[in-house]
Parts: structure tokens; C-alpha cells; sequence
């Protein structure tokens, strides 16, 4: 059974990092699963910190801008067109790993046949691996537009000051209703431990979930820092790590 962790939040809260430290996170722990990062950001951020510039996307397969690795296979349907058409987009990262970008994204209200095919065509992507990881534009909206896939875990980014959590309350409200049934939570970026109890004051009054906080860390792949994320899985609604 697939399980899927969504990040969103402001530009610039540390989506991209923590999406990779997650990456880490589940291949120390979960070595023989399979994964599939999926880059929802516009900036394409994800793609280009694995120092891969993404000239192939979904919307390029809508569009019909893709350039293909090989030759159209003749005969084909349309699904099954959309599906080898994705599969000729994926990039492996590494053993296990994939990634897959989507940048722009069709509106639901659209009623050409191609979107409903492309939805069914990613969720069915997406069914095989273990684990999804989202990197999204902002909120579970954006996200939502691209494929209809239950979220276990939503894990909005947020710096820790007044102005950066009140977003982080307008994010969760507007995201609540794509997340299905799974958990939404809030992880403190880049926080000063002072900083810490007011924070927590601030989420507790909007009513959100402290998932957990990470402190400034020079190196993000840090021992210290993967220990911290480690806490903070054990928070979250996914398949735990076996003692």
C-alpha cells in the first residue's frame, strides 16, 4: 500500500530540503521500498537541487511539447499512450528512487478527455511505489488539481513568527479538504529554541498540530538533524520504523 507525505507552505519555508530529508529518512529505514518524489512546484526547486534541469513534465505531455527519449509506439490508445508518455518522463535518482515533475497544472472545470486520462494515469503511477513524496507549490489546492490521491501525511513548513504561522493557518484551511483522511501537521523551520514556546502558542491558538522543529542547521544532511526528523516521523501518520 502506497503512503503519501505532502509538503507545502511559502515559498522559501524549506519544503524543498525537507522533502530530500525525508528522501534520506526513508531510504536509511525503509532500504528496500520504493520511491517516487514528485516535484508540484513551479520553480521546478526539487528537480534542479538534484542538479537536474527538467526540460520533460506532464504538462509538456498535455501540451504536446515533449520531446521523447524514443519514437511514438503506433497503435497505441489514448490511455495507453498517457502512460507510456509518463513513463518516458521519469527520472531515476537513484536504486529505488524516481522523480517525476509536473509543473503547470489543468483546472478540474477542464473537460477534455486528456485530463480525465492523465488523472487515472498517475494514480495508477503512483500505486506502485511505497512511498510518494510531494513537493507542492503552496497548499494541498495546487496538488489537488494534478491527481486525486489521498494525503496520510500533509506537513506544512513554516518559519516560527507571527506572520509566517497566520499563513501557515490560511495553508491548513485551505488544504483540509483535499487531505481525505489523513494528518496535517506543522513543522517549525529554522527555529531558535527561545523562539520555541511562543511558537507553540501561536500554532496551539490556530488549532494546528506541532508535528515537531528543526533548529538552524549549517548542514541539512547532518547525524543531529536526521535524528530530529526520526522524532518527528514517529509522529506521523505512516508506517512506523521497526525498533
Amino acid at each position: 500500500m502506497t503512503s503519501t507525505i505532502a509538503f507545502i507552505g511559502k515559498s522559501g519555508s524549506g519544503k524543498t530540503t525537507l522533502s530530500k530529508a525525508f528522501l534520506k529518512l526513508l531510504r536509511k529505514n525503509f532500504p528496500q521500498s520504493s520511491i517516487l518524489m514528485v516535484d508540484n512546484d513551479l520553480t521546478l526547486e526539487l528537480s534542479d537541487s538534484f542538479g537536474i534541469k527538467t526540460r520533460n513534465t506532464i504538462y509538456g505531455i498535455k501540451s504536446g511539447k515533449h520531446e521523447y527519449k524514443t519514437g511514438i509506439p503506433e497503435g497505441m490508445s489514448k490511455q495507453e499512450y498517457i502512460e507510456w508518455a509518463l513513463e518516458d518522463i521519469i527520472i531515476e535518482i537513484d536504486e529505488n528512487v524516481d522523480m517525476i515533475a509536473s509543473w503547470f497544472v489543468t483546472p478540474k472545470d477542464c473537460h477534455c478527455p486528456s485530463t480525465k486520462l492523465m488523472r487515472d494515469s498517475l494514480s495508477k503511477l503512483i500505486s506502485r511505489y511505497d512511498f510518494v513524496i510531494f513537493d507542492c507549490e503552496y497548499d494541498l489546492k495546487y496538488l489537488n488539481l494534478l491527481i486525486d490521491c489521498p494525503i496520510d501525511e500533509a506537513i506544512i513548513v513554516s518559519k516560527c513568527n507571527k506572520t509566517d504561522i497566520a499563513l501557515a493557518a490560511k495553508i491548513a484551511d485551505s488544504s483540509r479538504k483535499y487531505a481525505y483522511d489523513g494528518q496535517m501537521g506543522v513543522i517549525l523551520n529554522k527555529i531558535e529554541k527561545d523562539k520555541l514556546s511562543q511558537g507553540a502558542e501561536l500554532l496551539n491558538n490556530f488549532e494546528l498540530y506541532l508535528l515537531g522543529y528543526l533548529e538552524k542547521f549549517d548542514n541539512p544532511d547532518c547525524e543531529k538533524m536526521m535524528e530530529t526528523l526520526e522524532i518527528i516521523y514517529s509522529r506521523m501518520n505512516l508506517r512506523q520504523i521497526e525498533s
